[in-house]
């Protein structure tokens, strides 16, 4: 017998909404935003789910009291550091995952490509949104 017969606890499967994800519209080649008229352009959905990951990618963690501490990348220690390609080779993905899905529109990273030359590092993934599939690549 219950104290409170009449309020039973209901446990409600709610499945979280999020609401259209937004950004400003970027130009990847020269890395800066996209303006119209002086204001800039805003991008929806799986397109801005790419500017996001661009940022994100493109910037160091803890770098910009701006962001977040989750936001960002620890790609640039991997840099200039005396570990053989091997082991950046195999830290990079996890580097790219841990970076990428804190994000709640991006429920998986696949197909994470790297290369090395010349100091530079460039990545390739591809990332499950739940607007589909968004293609990054980025250069650091």
């Amino acid at each position: 017998m219950s104290l409170f017969p009449i309020i039973q606890p209901s446990a409600q499967a709610s499945e979280a909404v999020l609401p259209l994800c937004r950004e400003t519209a970027w130009d990847f080649d020269k890395g800066t935003p996209i303006f119209r008229a002086g204001a800039p352009v805003e991008v929806t959905g799986k397109e801005a789910v790419k500017v996001w990951i661009w940022k994100a990618l493109r910037t160091e963690r803890f770098r910009y009291e701006i962001y977040t501490r989750a936001f960002g990348a620890d790609l640039e220690g991997l840099i200039g550091r005396a570990y053989t390609d091997e082991i950046k080779e195999a830290e990079v993905p996890r580097y790219i995952r841990e970076c990428l899905l804190i994000n709640p529109y991006i429920s998986a990273v696949n197909n994470i490509r790297v290369s090395f030359e010349k100091g530079t590092l460039s990545v390739t993934a591809a990332a499950e949104t739940i607007y589909g599939e968004v293609e990054a690549n980025v250069t650091v």
